[in-house]
């Protein structure tokens, strides 16, 4: 053990040159227990803040497998074309595949099976010691491959768990929300360290889970969260055989020292920053104002128990939220610009003044590649009861359509599209940029184009909430006759609505293109022309008119 003490020094300073190539993701999740929400559904969402992970959605089907067929482990499934260029897909191995597997919802990251097992995600980081890229499993294809063969949260969190430390995590820290009907669950994880080989015999991974209390809910925000964890308690705890072992060897936790062992100290070490606690802090203060909790606090609660039960709209509503109404609000003061845009840029880090760690960081955010809002509901057929509202692009400009967990297929403008530098990457063939011309566009004059855009999301999602009983006692009618029949209905309902938006999002982008052009607005009327200028704190702030007075 002294031996690897001594060696753990002179390895960390490796550590980033050993491990496969991560993005900062950057996301946030919430995940939502049945006796916390309004109609006794279960619920997480994501939003895939990484601006680089493919913007393709479709529903990869359930299939049966011959016996002894294997099935391919891949690395590098969420970057898109452009991004694969740099850090391409490749196949490390091959692990036995199972008889049956489920289909499921594929993007960069997946998010609903079958079986109403549903995930979100945020990148976590950690301790650089744990980097090891020996380990053929990244977290999207432990994602897939739980999602494929798991009927249940828990039995999603073993399956993870067990190949991780089977055939090895190859990436840094991770965090999962992972529900389905009856469950919540964060489930983080990170690397076995940069000894670990495939043939050591040891786990290649550690990993720990935590049950979302029931009547709470609780947030992921970058950061680890699970602190303190009883592992008698299985029906709230699961963890790799080595969560305190391995912090022993590291010399991180003695348990002589009389010292309680957090995981969030342990192997989330140093990851405290308003980056991803301010975040945490919004979440639980929308979702409990009377907690008053302190924005400035280091540390929140795992979960806490709503002001009030929790609804999908409430949690569409805090994906898209920039800190309105308090002193953080993107889209006040000078870096809002004239017009309140709630976007920041990136901006060198070299540039931050001094104590400074750059712009405030909002749950809404410019470069989502999208975010969802996932329901698990019990006492229905899987097909009806598990569903994903799911948008494109920034949370605060795109529009949420249903999309139930049975469906056959999407459309196909939903796998369609790349980003990169080539001149024909923009495509009206393909969803996603369509709500990224909006959300892009908006930009120009975020305080009026936002109206616009609210103008038509606004009523599809009501229409949506309004027609979901309907829609959804008419499939189970049909699916009490023939399940079949119910999948087809579904499938129809889910695309018919998709394409709606999509068609009703590229109008929007023509309306503003149209309605806002060389500072002018346009009105419904050909002929009325408005110049709306700046207003006037923003004139005063930029010294309006000094430069016309002349230097003494």
């Amino acid at each position: 053990m002294k031996k690897r003490l001594a060696s753990v020094v002179g390895i960390a300073l490796l550590a980033t040159l050993l491990v496969a190539p991560q993005l900062v993701q950057a996301c946030t999740s919430i995940p939502v227990s049945a006796g916390a929400s309004a109609d006794g559904s279960v619920m997480t969402t994501h939003t895939d803040d990484s601006g680089t992970d493919t913007m393709l959605v479709y529903v990869v089907p359930a299939a049966d497998w011959p016996e002894g067929s294997m099935r391919p482990v891949r690395r590098n499934t969420d970057y898109d074309p452009y991004a694969q260029r740099r850090y391409p897909v490749t196949v490390v191995g091959e692990i036995p595949q199972v008889p049956h597997t489920y289909a499921y919802i594929n993007s960069s990251y997946p998010f609903q099976n079958e079986k109403q097992v549903g995930m979100g995600e945020t990148t976590i980081g950690g301790r650089r010691e744990l980097n090891n890229s020996a380990g053929w499993v990244d977290l999207v294809e432990l994602m897939r491959i739980g999602l494929e063969r798991a009927s249940t949260a828990r039995e999603a969190i073993q399956i993870m768990g067990s190949l991780a430390e089977k055939y090895g995590y190859g990436i840094g820290g991770e965090c999962l929300t992972v529900i389905d009907p009856k469950e919540a669950w964060l489930f983080e994880i990170w690397g076995p360290g940069v000894f670990w080989t495939p043939d050591s015999g040891e786990p290649g991974a550690v990993w720990v889970a935590q049950r979302i209390p029931e009547g709470e809910v609780g947030v992921s925000a970058n950061r680890s969260r699970i602190g303190a964890i009883n592992l008698d308690d299985t029906d709230h705890f699961m963890a790799s055989s080595n969560i305190y072992t391995l912090a022993q060897e590291y010399g991180w936790w003695d348990p002589d020292s009389g010292e309680e062992f957090k995981v969030y100290e342990t192997y989330g070490y140093k990851a405290h920053s308003a980056y991803n606690s301010r975040r945490e802090w919004r979440v639980l203060s929308l979702l409990a104002p009377s907690l008053n909790l302190d924005p400035e606090a280091e540390r929140y609660p795992f979960s806490v128990k709503p002001d009030k039960p929790v609804t999908p709209q409430d949690l569409m509503r805090i994906n898209r939220d920039v800190y309105e109404g308090t002193p953080y609000d993107l889209t006040a003061g000078l870096a809002a610009g004239p017009f309140g845009t709630p976007n920041r840029y990136p901006t060198s880090g070299s540039a931050n003044p001094p104590g400074s760690s750059g712009w405030e960081r909002a749950i809404s955010m410019f470069r989502a590649v999208y975010s969802t809002v996932v329901v698990a509901r019990d006492g229905m057929p899987d097909m009806i009861g598990g569903m994903t509202w799911f948008g494109y692009d920034a949370p605060h400009s795109t529009c949420y359509v249903p999309i139930y967990c049975g469906v056959s297929y999407l459309p196909e403008s939903f796998n369609k599209g790349m980003r990169g530098g080539s001149y024909d990457v923009f495509s009206r063939e393909s969803a996603y940029w369509a709500f990224n011309f909006v959300s892009n566009f908006a930009d120009l004059k975020f305080s009026y184009m936002i109206e616009d855009i609210k103008a038509v999301r606004d009523p599809f999602e009501a229409e949506f909430f309004q027609l979901q009983p309907a829609i959804e006692n008419a499939a189970l009618m049909l699916y009490e006759q023939d399940p079949e029949a119910a999948r087809l209905f579904l499938t129809n309902y889910t695309n018919n609505q998709a394409n709606r938006v999509v068609d009703a999002y590229w109008k929007l982008a023509s309306l503003l293109a149209g309605r806002y052009c060389d500072g002018y607005v346009y009105g419904i009327d050909e002929y009325e022309m408005r110049t709306v200028g700046y207003p006037e704190w923003w004139l005063e702030a930029v010294g309006f008119g000094l430069s016309t007075i002349p230097k003494e």
